[in-house]
């Protein structure tokens, strides 16, 4: 009879239950008026696999109701024939000024991370950004800024590095040193660093294992991803990625590949076979990609003091000088530009589109910008931090169709999401269209979204995001700037 009766209860508990996970049941109770609704628009959750139209209840910052009954709200949005989805997250982005942020929430970008190159001390990445964010914002601990600390005795606060061919990046550090630097990201997780930063390849003469085998071991004990900008060799050359995978599996640490189509080229095959070959035998590695065939960095970085051009397979003439766009006419005006101003950026053209095209469909891959500095409209910079997740969706999703809508939104939400909540449990609550995250929501119509940012004018912003809302606030209302600056900072597990 007990055993009858303990079936029967389970049988009875099953709808229930089947209810709360379809989102039809909230713990709001009957006639609650919500802070913001949003209503009839059709509600993609990559993480559920949700994928219809549905109503949206926000409550402060928060997600309170997703359900098909009708809700009412202070503030009402009808996205009756538009997508409802997670807003976009960043995990390389180089522009913590005003200015840039916007231009990235313009893209449906609502949180942008320096992950890349980190922060040191960690809270220099967006100080300009508090209290006048239009996006979240946060920062890993920076391994470059602690090697210019402790090699140069200055401190540098964020991606203020100046010329990237000084002591810090191409001196060789003693152990004193290397132990000096460990207590100083040290501090920087504990003060919030979302995992370490690692610019490998502009340090290629400097690091050597022992200092390798400190950053793994310091991962592994705070268990963070590196964050790897990995040393480059000629036309894609698994050499780094095979570097970096070894110290990844032999410590046990967390890894995480930046921008992996600008370093594998056209040998991003052999690339994700290692790392799915690694991720197979119990290592935990993730990467990302931008959707533009072009990098961008400092023309002191230690790939231009090589034989760049046979690395990248390029010449001068497929270089733009960064501020102004201007292609070099040849070698010794681009020689001569990187003695005279070691701190300007260049725009190389190099890549293939059939890569990217290629590692977009490669399983649990992060679309990621490499957003660089720009503070206003007259230094110019790539696209990447304009336009790269409304050409994802115009392209390869709408156009092309070489993308399902669902599969691509995931490239931007879930998977970052995903990859950074044990780092930084903020995550567990963005990326998902779910009762109890947070209200970081795109919506919009796709066949009205254009990308119009190009190498030549890079400040023309995206276009067809009805509305753009940061933490339950609308920051973008039919692609214009509301004034509202709810973005807040984001900190790792401390």
């Amino acid at each position: 009879m007990k055993t009858i009766l303990s079936r029967l209860c389970v049988l009875l508990l099953i709808p229930l239950i089947l209810m709360g996970c379809s989102g039809g049941v909230s713990a709001a109770p009957q006639g609650t008026v919500y802070d913001l609704v949003i209503l009839g628009g059709r509600v993609i959750d990559p993480e559920t696999g949700t994928d219809q139209v549905l109503n949206v209840g926000v409550m402060g910052h928060s997600i309170a109701r997703v359900t098909s009954d009708r809700i009412e709200g202070k503030t009402t949005i009808d996205a009756r024939g538009k997508i409802v989805s997670p807003g976009w997250i960043d995990m390389h982005h180089h522009s913590p000024f005003p200015f840039g942020v916007t231009n990235s929430t313009r893209d449906g970008v609502t949180t942008v991370l320096e992950l890349e190159a980190g922060a040191m001390p960690v809270m220099s990445y967006g100080t300009r950004l508090e209290g006048k964010s239009t996006a979240n914002f946060g920062a890993s601990a920076g391994h470059p800024a602690a090697r210019i600390q402790v090699i140069e005795g200055r401190e540098t606060p964020y991606y203020e590095y100046g010329a990237m061919n000084t002591p810090a990046f191409t001196q060789k550090a003693t152990a004193e040193q290397i132990a000096q630097m460990r207590q100083l990201l040290e501090k920087g997780l504990a003060n919030g660093g979302i995992g370490i930063a690692l610019l490998l390849d502009y340090m290629t003469n400097a690091v050597t294992d022992d200092e390798l085998r400190m950053l793994f071991e310091l991962a592994k004990e705070h268990n963070v991803p590196v964050f790897v900008h990995v040393r480059r060799y000629v036309n894609g050359d698994i050499r780094g990625l095979n570097e970096v995978l070894k110290w990844s599996q032999k410590i046990g640490a967390p890894l995480h590949v930046c921008h992996i189509n600008a370093n594998a080229m056209g040998n991003y095959g052999n690339w994700l076979a290692a790392i799915d070959e690694a991720n197979a035998n119990g290592a935990d590695i993730s990467t990302e990609l931008f959707p533009y065939t072009a990098g961008s960095t400092s023309i002191s970085s230690d790939v231009f003091g090589r034989d760049w051009q046979k690395i990248f397979n390029i010449t001068y003439a497929d270089v733009q000088w960064g501020d102004t766009g201007k292609y070099f006419e040849s070698l010794d005006e681009f020689n001569s530009m990187r003695q005279e101003q070691p701190r300007g950026t260049v725009i190389h053209h190099y890549m293939k589109e059939e890569s990217i095209r290629n590692i977009l469909k490669y399983p649990g891959i992060i679309v990621a910008t490499d957003a660089m500095p720009s503070y206003t409209r007259e230094k110019k910079v790539v696209p990447n931090g304009i336009g790269s997740y409304t050409k994802v969706l115009t392209k390869y999703v709408r156009d092309e169709a070489w993308l399902g809508l669902s599969e691509a939104i995931a490239l931007s939400t879930i998977n970052p999401a995903r990859r950074l909540e044990n780092a930084a449990p903020a995550f567990k609550r963005k990326g998902r269209i779910q009762e109890g995250a947070d209200a970081d929501i795109l919506v919009f119509d796709l066949a009205a979204l254009e990308t119009k940012a190009s190498f030549e004018d890079p400040y023309q912003p995206s276009t067809g995001y009805s509305y753009v809302i940061v933490n339950g606030k609308i920051v973008i209302d039919h692609d214009k700037v509301t004034g509202t600056y709810s973005g807040t900072r984001i900190l790792g597990r401390r």
